[in-house]
């Protein structure tokens, strides 16, 4: 069993169990050691094989688990375990009481329906040998009954708290993973945005500086190019040229190069013309430059436009899609539209398809990030629109 916040809740419950059939079993066999008969040597030699046979169960358990085959061993186990309780019973009453952990073996290996009519069939098995060793009577048929009743009630709550269990843990292992990925990409989007902090310090500052001081000393030269020191003062422009193309090239590091010429825009112009035309589909941008956004949104629209386009080209079997950018005083939209066949989202989030995607829960990622929601709309025939609505506010 894997590990979890309950384990040693089922540890408890299953050395319980081990511990009551053993004393039920040391029961049976000291009763018939007391109680000289004929029998009484069978009963304590069988009683000693149903122990063995159950302690054996440990072995076969880590034999089946390493050949996979942990189902077959374990009914052919509980089988044999059941036919030296059958055949115990039948001679002594007091094995009788041995059903009650045997319930627990059931459901625990057969599972809720088999288990269940497993364990009617040994509560009539019970009931019956009570009746035969010492005649029918209310206790008799009462006391196995209410013993099946009660491990059923057990079993099943049992089976539900270790499935609630595995839940609780899938479910954390899925928030670790999300947590890891949330984090990357905070991590990424603050390393842009720093990045792009960088550039423009760069470049309004050191650039502009030296931009300045380079056609100062350019104008000086050409004041009076036969002055004194002239040479120097040609020396000195040089200088402040290669400085200033050694910032623009710091510049263009610290930018995302699909953004350090025109922006969003531009980015997805120069995509649209190259690769995704190559590919064969037609993109038309509607993102105008002049809208000012940070890098590092910038940036995440971006990935998110690749990523739509690339499930176009893969899956919609479209010829067109636009990429549109809308805004206003408080919200801002990001669409990407294709002309493609489309799909049923509800049908394909059934069967873990499209709509849910990898690259699409990425993206969903990235904007609830941003403070934001990412949609998708579609139907069969009607292509598919991937939709991003941001606050400004969110987003200042």
């Amino acid at each position: 069993m894997a590990h979890s916040a309950l384990t040693p809740v089922f540890v408890g419950l299953r050395t319980g169990l081990h511990i009551l059939f053993a004393a039920l079993a040391v029961l049976v066999i000291v009763r018939a050691a007391v109680d000289p008969s004929e029998r009484g040597g069978v009963v304590i030699g069988l009683a000693i094989l149903l122990l063995v046979t159950y302690a054996f169960g440990g072995v076969v358990a880590r034999a089946a688990r390493v050949s996979g085959r942990r189902r077959i061993a374990g009914s052919l186990w509980l089988g044999a375990i059941t036919l030296e309780w059958i055949a115990l019973v039948w001679l002594t009453p007091e094995a009788a009481y041995l059903v009650f952990p045997l319930f627990f073996l059931y459901l625990h290996l057969l599972g809720r329906w088999w288990g269940s009519a497993a364990i009617v069939a040994a509560t009539v098995v019970a009931i019956c040998a009570l009746g035969i060793h010492g005649g029918w009577t209310v206790g008799g048929i009462v006391g196995p009954l209410v013993g099946a009743g009660v491990a059923l009630l057990i079993g099943l709550g049992y089976q539900a708290l270790a499935r609630e269990a595995q839940q609780r843990e899938e479910l954390m292992r899925e928030l670790l993973a999300t947590q890891g990925q949330l984090a990357a990409t905070e991590h990424e989007s603050g390393v842009l945005a720093e990045r792009a902090r960088l550039a423009r310090e760069i470049h309004d500052t050191l650039a502009q500086g030296l931009s300045s001081i380079q056609m100062l000393l350019h104008a000086a030269e050409r004041a009076d190019p036969d002055r004194p020191g002239v040479e120097h003062i040609r020396l000195a422009r040089e200088t402040a040229a290669d400085n200033l193309a050694e910032a623009r090239r710091f510049i263009r590091e610290l930018t995302p190069p699909d953004l350090d010429d025109n922006g969003l825009g531009g980015a997805l112009r120069r995509l649209a013309a190259g690769q995704w035309k190559a590919q064969g589909l037609d993109v038309a941008v509607r993102v105008s430059d002049s809208v000012e956004l940070p890098m590092h949104l910038q940036t995440a629209l971006l990935r998110i436009a690749q990523g739509a386009v690339a499930n176009v080209i893969q899956h919609a079997q479209a010829s067109g899609a636009v990429i549109s950018l809308e805004s206003d005083d408080s919200t801002l939209r990001f669409t990407v539209v294709d002309d493609g066949v489309g799909f049923d989202p509800q049908a394909a989030d059934a069967r873990g398809g499209r709509s849910d995607s990898f690259g699409l829960k990425a993206a969903r990622e990235r904007v609830a990030q941003l403070g934001g929601l990412l949609s998708v709309e579609s139907s069969p025939g009607r292509g598919t629109t991937v939709r991003v609505d941001l606050t400004l506010e969110s987003i200042a």
